[in-house]
């Protein structure tokens, strides 16, 4: 097991208004704190794993994903073009297909681009969800922002909705979107602070405040999943709103475990939740980073059970996305909770 010296506690830090240009975010207070002494879990050997993440090494430049099995990196794929990789996904033929900023795409276990996408003028893509073999839906942080259905033959439309949003920054409008089963969007609206639910026609049937929402998933019990980005908080919703889950910066640190911004959260078939940490925004320096955790998974009793935390050979660098490999269910047919 790799062990952890020493981690840095951040206190919920001052809200602010996102731009399209990446701003660091500001801090109330740093205080040092010690962790538990062995990290939970196996490292990477404790899940097979498609791992990527936004703005590594602080660019847009050389952004790189992983799968990881047995513990090793079995396959790395570096974006040739200037963007990020956040919502990304490896499909059950073997395919991975994702959002990287400016556009979306697909490449095989070879890296052969065989979909590609450029955003509009403008535009920034941050959600790319597989809808079967054909179909994928975009989220456009745009204005106005859309979101679109397209058929990946030819890149037609199938379905545009215009989305209200609370300003015209588009960076700061979404990450992670759903198109659920039941053929509705559901918005995650980082600068409306609400997690808004629209029917095909665009009327909002049903919505929740949730402060900064950076994803937002429909488990299959109905509940909604959401991650608290700069507030790190990751929880669950029932159809009235009403919290019957929480995981907080508190818990995390009552373990040794320090939470800067909670993006990506799944929930798996035995009731852990796996919430990545990104910790691009903490203005941490290289050594303080390099101790923080990457992923963790936490039981329904808020038990931290795995920590991933492995910059140093190899280095994951930062994450915003994962997909365990080891969870059944065939992700372009929403088999997966994530």
């Amino acid at each position: 097991m790799k062990r952890l010296s020493s981690a840095i506690l951040v206190l919920p830090f001052l809200f602010i208004s996102l731009t399209n240009k990446r701003h660091k975010s500001k801090q109330e207070t740093v205080v040092s704190i010690k962790a538990t002494d062995t990290l939970p879990g196996k490292g990477m050997a404790e899940h097979p794993f498609l791992y990527a993440g936004e703005w590594q090494n602080s660019s847009f430049e050389n952004q790189q994903m992983f799968i990881v099995r047995d513990g090793k990196i079995v396959w790395t794929y570096t974006m040739p073009q200037s963007g990020e990789f956040g919502d990304a996904t490896l499909l059950s033929n073997g395919d991975i297909i994702f959002a990287r900023f400016k556009g979306a795409s697909e490449v095989t276990p070879d890296k052969k681009v065989i979909w590609n996408f450029d955003a509009p003028p403008k535009t920034e893509i941050h959600t790319c969800q597989p809808l079967g073999n054909d179909r994928v839906f975009l989220m456009f942080n745009s204005v106005p922002a859309k979101a679109v259905i397209m058929n990946k033959k030819d890149n037609s439309i199938e379905k545009e909705l215009i989305i209200p949003t609370g300003g015209t920054g588009t960076h700061g409008m979404f990450r992670h979107c759903r198109y659920t089963k039941d053929g509705t969007f559901l918005i995650a609206q980082m600068d409306m602070n609400k997690v808004n639910e629209y029917n095909t026609s665009g009327k909002i049937i049903w919505s929740v405040d949730a402060m900064s929402p950076w994803a937002a998933i429909r488990l299959k019990n109905g509940n909604t999943l959401i991650s608290g980005n700069q507030y790190g908080y990751t929880r669950e919703v029932n159809k009235k709103g009403e919290t019957v889950w929480e995981f907080t910066r508190d818990d995390a640190k009552a373990q040794g475990v320090t939470l800067y911004t909670t993006q990506q959260a799944c929930r798996l078939a035995n009731g852990n939740t796996i919430i990545t940490n990104w910790s691009g925004n903490a203005n941490l320096s290289k050594e303080e980073e390099h101790k923080s955790a990457q992923v963790i998974e936490v039981t329904p009793g808020k038990k931290i059970v795995w920590v991933l935390s492995q910059w140093d050979n190899p280095n994951l660098n930062r994450a915003s996305g994962i997909q365990l490999l080891d969870e059944k269910g065939k992700p372009e047919k929403g088999g997966l909770q994530r």
